[in-house]
């Protein structure tokens, strides 16, 4: 009878949810391991065997942990507020609360049935009532911050779905999700303030255990420039006699080249931009500015061939030089980032340089390479290519001759003293759009009042409930659906008692998330969101696992709030995630006709065994098979329940801790989870047998409690070497996840075991405890009917080793005759070069080889080569 997991998996899962064995409290008597999973959204389709792959690594850790005796929070819960529940509910004619619970319900059965250690008494979702409530309290302290205010915006509207978009959900002017057209539209939005805390958003990176390349990335998204800000005149000299009036400022990082600037550029959203238009350049400028409403902040900016544009017909004056320029509008200078404008710079500037040769405008050289420069650098004609290299100033007057460096900080003083500049530093950031046009969302607790004021709703009428509406779409009006709550819109002032409104946006799906790991470690206190003494132990999160698609956004987000609440007192670490890791995506294969159709697996064959070539099973279709992001509309996702029913939750597991390096990704192979399939046999074999006429396993009459033999015929203290070299190479590698490779050194230590008559438990109890952080279900069933234990072995101490057992006493190296290897010997850890060489001659096979001949000389590389020169 084999190996069956089905027989053995759910009774430990049903015993650790009715035991609460993961179910933990502050306990000062041990030390706290904070392990936290990117919590996941409850999509309608569930689960596909990419999304565990973190979660399994997560749960290795956390069992190693705490069979380690640290007292391991590791909890779980649902970011469910968002447009995906929103568009089901307006399909399926159902409150967005409904679908929520039926795709967390499926997600959690999911979940349960991997045998994750998770304090299920800790369970949330950012859609409770009880959890919302404390979402808003946030923002309040926010908002009474003047972090959180109201501003007229520019954002991505989708007409369609009647909401905003944020940039990443745009792309070619559509939504990315459904291909509705996207256009620019101004509007009076919730904005969080996160540029406030821009500097400590970057220096603060540097004492996170994170990968660099993920703080890299939140380096480059705040983008941090230090330079100057420079004022420009808009000169009287306009074409078609416009009355050019104002001025405008442009930051640049390279002062120094304010000399070579030809021309100034304004983004399409400039409100200069319709004052200083000349009449007879009107109509274009207005179709171009009409035109990039339509675009999506990232295709701007995208490095593309075609260079856009259209000139105003008016001038700057140059400040250096007192020469008017001519001032364009591109939408490649963005409204939102720095101040909307820009000085161009084509002779030391690539985008500024193709732009120039784009539409004829000058060139100037104001920097040149340095003396002994060579290579590209040294290389310099401005007509053909923008110079972006440091060098010395040319053609720049007062900064002719010095380099790079020292001009930037001559042009900045000179400036300063002419008021015409300052010294500055710039951020990319910008501030957080923090509205959404939606009804599955937090409400913003607060009150609009009649005098145009907005005032926080006290804590005491917290939380500010979603009201029941007939209808998840806007009014016909253009206004968010929960405008169609009238009597819950319209509500009075408790303090003054004078008519007011609610506000009818919704908070965006990024607000649950920047909170919930403070949630997680007091998710039942009724008082407050936490408390000091709960904060006080568990935080920080001492591991944080997801995916690198949150590098940005949602860490950068999370990672703001909780300077806000340090800042208030209210939390006590100035970071809240002290160690991430990104797991890998785990993709699959897809079969896909010419004509682009997909097809499942299942549907399809070689079309001769080991060919290659694939074709559909009922047409006899060709079709191409590739490696592909696993998604509904390519057929080639793979359901974790299917691998569960054919081949247990242990071998998933393993599977997704085996397939790579858990930062890497993987391709999802079948044949992959068979071989741990057939790993997790051969270990079950070394604990059960299934006597002849019998119908279910026993204990293995093999498991005999004695000592290990001395008697180096019976091998048994080889196997206890070994057993120590597998726990010191099981322990090192848990401790940096290097899971794949664990498993590999299990592997072998089966091997060695595997077909022994006698089998000392010294060798295998060990063992099973080694195996229970990655199959905890065959770990759990081999402690206690094979080994005897009363207890879980998810409460057994992690197996020690002895260092002096994790020594070789002999090693291999190879001998050479005449360069060539001939044999290898085995020879003691601490033999000498005389040892070596009478072991290498006395080897029958370098005899042969050395034909008789007396060795001239021999060459001995201690621990590691013998050559014999005859």
């Amino acid at each position: 009878m084999p190996y069956d997991p089905h027989a053995i998996e759910p009774k430990w899962q049903e015993r650790w949810l009715r035991e609460k064995t993961f179910s933990v409290k502050v306990d000062r008597s041990k030390p706290k391991y904070y392990v936290l999973d990117m919590f996941p959204y409850p999509s309608g389709s569930g689960l596909h065997v990419g999304h565990p792959k973190g979660y399994t690594a997560t749960d290795v850790v956390s069992r190693w942990k705490r069979m380690e005796g640290f007292n391991v929070l590791h909890p779980m819960g649902w970011d469910a507020f968002g447009l995906p529940a929103e568009r089901a509910a307006v399909r399926e004619n159902l409150h967005p609360a409904v679908i929520t619970k039926r795709n967390v319900d499926n997600f959690r059965k999911q979940i349960q049935r991997l045998g994750f250690a998770y304090d299920w008494e800790r369970e949330l979702s950012t859609t409770d009532v009880e959890y919302y409530k404390w979402t808003q309290w946030i923002f309040l302290k926010l908002f009474e911050k003047g972090l959180a205010y109201q501003a007229e915006v520019a954002v991505n509207w989708c007409p369609a779905l009647g909401t905003v978009l944020a940039n990443e959900e745009v792309q070619d002017g559509k939504y990315v999700e459904t291909g509705d057209p996207v256009e620019k539209r101004s509007m009076r939005q919730w904005m969080m303030k996160i540029t406030a805390y821009a500097e400590r958003l970057i220096t603060d990176l540097d004492g996170l255990d994170w990968p660099e390349s993920l703080k890299e990335m939140q380096r480059h998204w705040i983008g941090k420039s230090s330079g100057a800000e420079v004022t420009f005149t808009v000169s009287g000299a306009v074409e078609g006699g416009a009355s050019g009036a104002g001025s405008f400022t442009v930051f640049t990082t390279r002062p120094d080249t304010l000399f070579g600037a030809t021309y100034c550029v304004l983004a399409p959203e400039h409100p200069l931009v319709a004052s200083i238009t000349a009449p007879a350049q009107r109509a274009a400028v207005e179709a171009y500015v009409a035109a990039a409403k339509h675009k999506a902040e990232r295709d701007r900016m995208a490095d593309t061939k075609e260079k856009t544009g259209a000139f105003t017909g008016a001038f700057a004056v140059n400040p250096a030089t007192g020469q008017p320029i001519p001032i364009w509008v591109a939408d490649y200078v963005l409204w939102g980032y720095g101040t909307g404008a820009i000085m161009a710079v084509p002779g030391h500037d690539e985008r500024d340089h193709a732009f120039a040769k784009a539409f004829g405008l000058p060139i100037v050289q104001v920097v040149a390479p340095s003396p002994g420069a060579s290579g590209a650098a040294a290389t310099c004609d401005v007509q053909q290519a923008a110079f972006v290299d440091d060098g010395v100033a040319v053609n720049s007057r007062f900064l002719d001759g010095k380099g790079t460096a020292d001009a930037k900080a001559a042009m900045t003083k000179w400036l300063e003293e002419k008021g015409l500049g300052k010294e500055r530093v710039q951020y990319k950031l910008r501030d957080w759009l923090f509205s959404r046009q939606r009804y599955w969302g937090e409400p913003f607790p607060v009150l609009h009042r009649a005098d145009g004021t907005t005032v926080a709703v006290p804590d005491d009428q917290l939380p500010v409930l979603l009201p029941p509406i007939d209808e998840y779409k806007p009014t016909a009006d253009g206004q968010p659906p929960l405008a169609r709550a009238t009597d819950w819109v319209k509500t009075t002032d408790p303090r003054t008692g004078q008519p007011a409104t609610r506000e009818t946006n919704t908070m965006p799906q990024w607000a649950g998330s920047c909170w919930y790991y403070l949630r997680f470690i007091d998710p039942k206190n009724a008082a407050a969101p936490w408390s000091k003494e709960a904060e006080n132990y568990w935080m920080p999160v001492d591991l944080y696992v997801g995916g690198v698609e949150h590098a940005v956004l949602h860490l950068l987000y999370a990672r703001f709030w909780h300077k806000v609440l340090y800042d208030l007192g209210l939390v006590t670490t100035k970071e809240p995630f002290q160690k991430l890791r990104n797991q890998g995506m785990i993709v699959a294969a897809s079969f896909q006709e010419a004509s682009g159709k997909y097809h499942y697996p299942h549907d399809v064959e070689e079309t001769a065994p080991g060919s290659g070539q694939w074709r559909v099973k009922a047409t006899g279709t060709p079709v191409k098979t590739q490696i592909e992001k696993m998604s509904k509309s390519r057929y080639n996702v793979v359901n974790p329940d299917d691998v569960v029913r054919d081949y247990g939750a242990d071998s998933m597991r393993l599977y997704e801790c085996f397939i790579g390096p858990m930062e890497a990704g993987g391709v999802w192979q079948t044949n992959g989870v068979e071989g741990v399939y057939r790993f997790l046999e051969r270990a079950w074999r070394l604990f059960f047998t299934t006597p002849k006429g019998a119908t279910r396993d026993v204990p293995n009459p093999a498991l005999v409690e004695r000592p290990l033999d001395p008697d180096p015929k019976a091998g048994e203290k080889e196997l206890e070497k070994l057993l120590h070299k597998t726990i010191q190479k099981v322990t090192a590698d848990l401790a940096v996840m290097g899971f794949n490779t664990a498993i590999s050194a299990m592997m072998v230590y089966v091997n060695a075991l595997t077909g022994r008559e006698s089998l000392p438990k010294a060798l295998l109890d060990p063992f099973a405890r080694l195996l229970a952080p990655f199959a905890p279900h065959l770990a759990e069933e081999a402690w206690a009917s094979a080994l005897g234990h009363a207890t879980l072995i998810a409460d057994a101490p992690w197996p020690k080793f002895d260092p002096a057992l994790c020594v070789d006493d002999e090693i291999e190296i190879a001998v050479q005759v005449n360069g060539k290897v001939r044999d290898t010997i085995k020879i003691p850890v601490a033999a000498d070069a005389a040892q070596c060489q009478q072991r290498a001659l006395a080897s029958e096979k370098v005899q042969r080889a050395m034909e008789g001949k007396p060795a001239k000389k021999v060459i001995v590389v201690p621990k590691k080569i013998v050559n014999v020169i005859c």
